[in-house]
């Protein structure tokens, strides 16, 4: 057993040694546990069963090599965040990653060979260059001009993970490198839980910039407002934003505001933005905006997206899983510790509501498999 995964988990669940202990009805000490961690000491059986429970982890994962390390992690607004909260998201996302990494070797797919154009990272000086910079990455994925409408799909299908995690208030997302030892790095862009669905495409795009833009040279402040620049300028390309709304205008009505920011499933304030970076109204207009009719669209969303539960949400890693156990390549078990699902929802995902097994001859083997897990 290796004494990281305990670590890992417990970190995860945000507990201290003693915490951990406590949670576990003190049958051992505090002391103990920081000697599992640390590989000094190896636990019972009953130890072992007592560690799943307080941790919710399966006996596997616990029992299973750490095969992943987090690299390169852009998690920006350090001052509003504290090291536990931290420590908590980073080993939640080195656990999601490693279970991904595993289902991914087990259909024997590259998870490094994501597509990032040959060109990218570049060094960029001023916001211009960010806008160049969208709209160069929107033809080399052959993306066009068109809004885009799920940027999670997206980003997954040109290979990066991303996740959705409890993070800080303050923090809307960050992005990483997860690596396996003596491979290349995996890209992860994790995005708060917490926030709106425009608020979370906005996020995966300005994520998305940080992995394009070269970071050796740029101040926090000014790259930020690169990644922004870059992340209006993907979501709403200046070419098929002036179409849309002409090239310049003095006024806007409500009601065409609202249906242009669902036309780009941005935010209402982003929009706003937007139509000033690309010449159509004003800077004065801009503010004036902000001052009036806008002044509280920045904390709240006028005419909100559909916050329903599939809206942008990751589904690769699911449907790789599942793709697996219809192959009969893992057995249920494996993909309910997998997905973090009891059996019986993975055998229903499996299944269909009706319980029909589609004729499936393997199907009486896994159920056995699982009454024996």
């Amino acid at each position: 057993m290796n004494g990281e995964r305990i670590k890992l988990a417990r970190k995860r669940c945000g507990l201290s040694l003693r915490d951990l202990a406590r949670k576990m009805d003190y049958i051992v000490t505090a002391q103990a546990i920081g000697k599992y961690e640390r590989n000094e000491m190896t636990p019972s059986s009953e130890v072992l069963i007592s560690l799943t429970r307080a941790l919710d982890v399966s006996l596997a994962y616990l029992m299973a090599p750490q095969a992943v390390e987090l690299g390169e992690v852009e998690f920006r607004t350090k001052a509003n965040t504290s090291a536990r909260d931290r420590a908590k998201v980073e080993t939640a996302v080195l656990e999601s990653v490693e279970r991904y990494l595993q289902i991914e070797q087990i259909l024997e797919l590259d998870s490094a060979a994501w597509s990032r154009p040959n060109s990218m990272p570049v060094s960029i000086a001023e916001a211009e260059q960010a806008e160049t910079l969208a709209d160069r990455l929107r033809d080399q994925w052959a993306l066009g001009f068109d809004p885009i409408p799920n940027m999670t799909e997206l980003l997954e299908e040109k290979g990066i993970k991303v996740l959705i995690e409890d993070l800080p208030d303050k923090v809307s997302g960050f992005t990483c490198m997860v690596r396996r030892k003596g491979e290349a790095g995996v890209p992860v862009i994790v995005v708060n839980q917490r926030v709106n669905l425009e608020r979370r495409r906005f996020t995966l795009a300005h994520e998305l910039a940080h992995r394009m833009i070269g970071t050796r040279h740029a101040e926090e402040p000014a790259l930020e407002k690169w990644c922004n620049r870059f992340a209006g300028a993907f979501l709403m390309p200046s070419v098929h934003l002036q179409r849309e709304v002409g090239q310049q205008r003095t006024a806007f009505g409500y009601q065409e505001l609202v249906d242009l920011k669902r036309f780009y499933r941005v935010a209402a304030s982003a929009l706003l933005v937007r139509l000033e970076q690309v010449g159509v109204i004003s800077r004065s207009s801009l503010q004036y905006a902000f001052r009036t009719f806008a002044r509280g669209w920045r904390s709240q969303e006028p005419d909100p997206l559909e916050q329903d539960s599939t809206a942008e949400r990751p589904r690769r890693f699911e449907r790789l899983v599942y793709r697996a156990l219809a192959e009969d390549m893992i057995a249920l078990s494996k993909a309910a510790e997998l997905l973090r699902q009891s059996v019986a929802q993975v055998e229903r995902g499996l299944k269909g509501p009706t319980g029909a097994n589609h004729h499936d001859r393997r199907a009486d083997k896994r159920e056995e498999e699982a009454r024996l897990t």
